[in-house]
């Protein structure tokens, strides 16, 4: 078994500790959701509902998530519509990172096994975005993925493997279409910093 790999169960999910975690993430998330709170209202709420936070990150409603305890998100990362993030291992997106609508970030899944499933039985492999990468509409990113720096992924695509730094990768199955140049590291985000 890889050690980052963590098993779960019925007994996990209903501890009182979690429980509660649970109850005030869905109060948190109701009230992060009304389309009366605003950008401001909204930035000011998302380090309660998230493990960390950088400077500048929006996310915009909706906005479906658990398990946010585990979720980490780094500098001017940008992330729209409808996403949603299901953790219970670490999830972790890099700064300046786009996120389109209706991605799906999926670091939690269920068994093959229908008897394990019969127990609720559910595992989790983090999942890390690294800076300045474009996840395009639609797409999933599956349990233990990590995405390089400075790749683009395609709208609508299923993420189930690694996708290395500076490329563009598409599909389902998503796999490298080209590869991409790589920034310059001194001016590399000297416009967006004026902003």
């Amino acid at each position: 078994m890889n050690d980052d790999l963590l098993r779960f169960g019925f007994d996990d999910i209903g501890t009182p500790e979690n429980r509660e975690h649970f109850a005030r993430e869905v109060v948190l998330l109701q009230r992060y959701n009304d389309p009366a709170l605003g950008w401001d209202g909204r930035h000011a709420m998302l380090p309660q509902l998230v493990a960390s936070c950088g400077e500048e990150t929006n996310v915009a409603a909706p906005f479906m998530l658990a398990r946010g305890r585990d979720v980490h998100l780094g500098r001017r990362v940008f992330i729209n519509a409808g996403v949603t993030i299901a953790a219970a291992a670490p999830v972790r997106i890099g700064d300046y990172t786009l996120i389109a609508p209706h991605v799906q970030i999926h670091a939690v899944t269920h068994p093959v096994d229908p008897m394990e499933r019969q127990r609720w039985a559910f595992w989790s492999r983090p999942i890390t975005i690294g800076e300045n990468v474009w996840i395009g509409a639609g797409a999933i990113i599956c349990a233990g993925v990590t995405i390089g720096d400075h790749s683009v992924i395609g709208a609508g695509s299923v993420v189930t493997r690694d996708i290395p730094p500076c490329v563009l990768a598409a599909g389902n199955p998503c796999r490298v279409v080209r590869e991409l140049d790589p920034p310059d590291p001194a001016t590399l985000y000297a416009l967006r910093d004026r902003l």
